[in-house]
């Protein structure tokens, strides 16, 4: 039985939603009989999206928008376009993402973009679309895109850890909110994803490694998770076990726990004690 919120006729608006996760939950939603808006910052990906969908429901149940989830007049469009469109939303998916690289120290521009995007986006989109979902009465979900780099945070790429810790902490607020709402039947809910393939992670490579899941594979995980009530959807990889994804989690905040040196599982004087950890020693 799925989630309630995923039956026929209901409204689902995915960011990021011509590619990857966002595609690949377009079309999950789309199969399961839901009107579909996919949103895009790409129009010619946008344009390509929704001929695949095609193949999958009638053109009429689906709508694309170029939106600039950054920019909450842009994010502000949408919520209009959809209402006037299709009625209301059901479910919103604020999957929206970018990972172009960064260094602590490199150019604040691109620090502003990857924050802006990866963090403000999911802002912006709960804060806009969450208000009239809540007031319907209905049951209805919010799925924020978050990463294992925002609870782990792995030295190497800090502008985008920092804006995946920040998602996870504004969607577990979310959810609190939600909850201690009277009569509000709307839930929010935390996508981990592990390694997925999509245009984000391939960097130049054509072929998926064995280690990494598909988009479907992701969305399949987290259609059950959904419907099993989970607010953590901590998806595993190919080759790392989930109990080696929550050791990984487990040290990190033993690390303030126990006053070790920050990132401590990279840190020379500690690699040894992390790897007994593991082990189970």
């Amino acid at each position: 039985m799925p989630h309630p919120a995923i039956v026929k006729d209901n409204v689902a608006v995915i960011t990021g939603g011509a590619s990857g996760i966002g595609f690949a939950a377009a079309t999950a939603f789309a199969r399961a009989g839901m009107k579909v808006c996919i949103a895009d910052v790409d129009e010619t990906r946008l344009a390509e999206a929704a001929t695949k969908l095609s193949s999958v429901t009638i053109a009429t149940d689906v709508m694309t928008m170029a939106v600039d989830v950054s920019q909450v007049e842009s994010v502000m469009e949408l919520e209009r376009a959809v209402r006037e469109r299709f009625g209301s939303t059901d479910i919103l998916m604020n999957n929206a993402g970018i990972q172009p690289g960064s260094t602590l120290f490199g150019e604040p521009d691109n620090w502003q973009r990857i924050i802006a995007v990866n963090m403000w986006g999911i802002i912006n989109g709960s804060r806009i679309f969450a208000p009239s979902m809540i007031v319907r009465g209905k049951c209805g979900l919010i799925i924020n895109t978050g990463s294992k780099q925002g609870i782990t945070t792995p030295p190497g790429d800090p502008a985008y850890n920092v804006s995946k810790a920040g998602v996870k902490a504004f969607t577990e607020a979310l959810q609190h909110e939600l909850r201690n709402r009277k009569d509000c039947h709307v839930t929010a809910h935390l996508l981990i994803p592990g390694f997925v393939f999509t245009g984000l992670t391939a960097k130049g490579r054509t072929e998926k490694p064995a280690g990494a899941w598909t988009p479907e594979q992701t969305v399949d995980f987290m259609l059950a998770r959904l419907e099993a009530g989970d607010f953590y959807i901590l998806c595993p990889d190919n080759d790392v076990p989930r109990a080696l994804d929550e050791k990984r989690m487990l040290w990190a905040a033993g690390d303030i726990v126990e006053n070790r040196p920050p990132l401590s599982r990279w840190h020379p004087d500690y690699a040894d004690a992390f790897k007994r950890y593991v082990e189970g020693e």
